[in-house]
């Protein structure tokens, strides 16, 4: 019997995560009352055991009316009060927790998923995928003539143009400077190649509003395709030797890595219609 009241005791007092601060309360609340008939179960029975051994120093009428009266309430009030104290420490510490899991993953400059929980989310995917590396044609052009402030908000305007354009089915990141990678288990290879050269093109075409100053940028980009077991080290090989295929034949276009292992040259394929 105090083996299962201890274990019962220790069900109720365990703290989860909570949702919001009103989940604390009403956990609180719901834990105080059956913690307090609990207190008062026991107090009674105790009341009772005394009785029967002759050992109460009173009317059992008398100790039955201050066990109810006191018992409840004030096993209520503090049961809850510690309850909601603890729950609010422990709600405010996972919300801390999340905005920190969250920093930790987030390019704070794009807004994109950063390297590190792009690699972390590429690798765990355990099927087909396709990868997509851009990179802003000359940029150090833009940083140079127009300084590095213009040249990170042309960063994220371009982030937040590839998150339009491919993110709703895609897991996009910057992974440096003004390099940029997504890929998608959820599409075939030849339909995600063709949204990367939806989006380059759209890139291409916009102008860039920058304080006074309308910029065109474009990118360039190299695609590679996956095996379910292949990790983001050897699949970014292909698809940056991809890329490099697009630097040196023209920029603003995107070249196409079919193979699954180690690319060759007739393996990549530039396709910049």
């Amino acid at each position: 019997m105090i083996r299962l009241t201890r274990e019962w005791v220790i069900k109720q007092l365990l703290f989860a995560e909570f949702d919001s601060y009103r989940d604390v309360v009403r956990k609180a609340v719901w834990v105080g009352f059956k913690v307090s008939v609990l207190a008062y179960a026991l107090n009674l029975g105790a009341h009772f055991l005394l009785y029967w051994f002759g050992l109460l120093p009173y009317a059992l009428s008398s100790a039955l009316v201050i066990a109810t009266v006191l018992t409840p309430p004030i096993t209520f009030i503090l049961s809850t009060t510690a309850y909601v104290a603890v729950g609010l420490a422990i709600h405010d510490l996972g919300v801390s927790r999340a905005e920190l899991e969250h920093l930790s993953r987030t390019d704070m400059l794009s807004g994109l998923l950063n390297r590190r929980a792009l690699i972390e989310a590429f690798d765990q995917c355990g099927q087909e995928k396709s990868l997509l590396v851009l990179d802003i044609d000359h940029f150090k052009l833009v940083n140079d003539t127009h300084g590095h402030l213009v040249g990170d908000q042309v960063i994220a305007k371009v982030a937040a143009m590839i998150r339009t354009a491919l993110g709703e089915r895609c897991i996009c990141a910057r992974i440096g400077g003004e390099e940029f990678a997504v890929f998608s288990g959820d599409m075939n290879f030849a339909e995600f190649a063709a949204l990367g050269e939806l989006t380059r093109r759209r890139i291409a075409t916009t102008r860039i509003r920058v304080g006074n100053k309308n910029l065109s940028v474009t990118v360039s980009g190299g695609v590679a395709r996956a095996l379910p077991k292949q990790r983001f080290g050897e699949t970014f090989s292909r698809a940056d030797k991809a890329l490099y295929a697009a630097k040196t034949r023209g920029r603003d276009r995107i070249a196409l890595c079919y193979e699954t292992g180690p690319p060759d040259k007739s393996g990549m394929k530039s396709d910049a219609a």
